[in-house]
């Protein structure tokens, strides 16, 4: 008798549309203002940005861009930055993992974090730059920092993106 491997197969709503529908909901649970003593509130990390990092390492498609720039469009209403900008920066971050994804895939999980602050600090920068632009006036660079700062700790939700679909269907190898 022959042993038969079980194959697991993903399909898109696994790992697009569920990914897709969490990220906005934790959008908006953080978009809301939280106020301590003191004028400080809670940074917004933005969370389509590990979509935007895993995606093109897990299955480069069609559904991925499309995806994320509908998350882009909608993160720029919800936060009330100028229209195309974060679907711009999560396109701009899709199209940069994806050209390097051969030197990426299968790396340690220190040289996919180096990977994962690259693409995020870019992301920031063109974010940045884009509002200075728009606006005419520079956002603080306090609370942008902590803005990336706290996207750089979600890598570890990143990885397990990554790590958790890679396997997922071997006839997309």
């Amino acid at each position: 008798m022959r042993n038969r491997a079980a194959v697991r197969v993903v399909g898109p709503l696994d790992w697009v549309g569920y990914p897709a529908i969490l990220c906005a909901l934790l959008s908006v649970a953080f978009a809301t203002v939280v106020r301590f003593p003191g004028g400080f509130q809670l940074p917004e990390p933005i969370f389509p940005l590990l979509l935007a990092f895993g995606w093109p390492l897990i299955r480069p498609s069609m559904i991925g861009p499309a995806v994320l720039l509908l998350l882009g469009l909608f993160e720029d209403l919800l936060l009330g930055t100028p229209m195309g900008l974060w679907a711009l920066t999560f396109l701009g971050v899709y199209a940069g993992i994806l050209g390097t994804r051969h030197l990426i895939v299968g790396q340690d999980f220190r040289i996919l974090f180096g990977w994962w602050a690259g693409a995020v600090s870019c992301a920031y920068m063109t974010a940045y730059l884009v509002i200075c632009l728009c606006d005419g006036g520079a956002p603080s660079l306090i609370d942008a920092a902590m803005q990336l700062g706290v996207t750089l700790a979600l890598f570890p939700f990143a990885n397990s993106l990554v790590q958790r679909f890679d396997d997922g269907d071997v006839r997309f190898r």
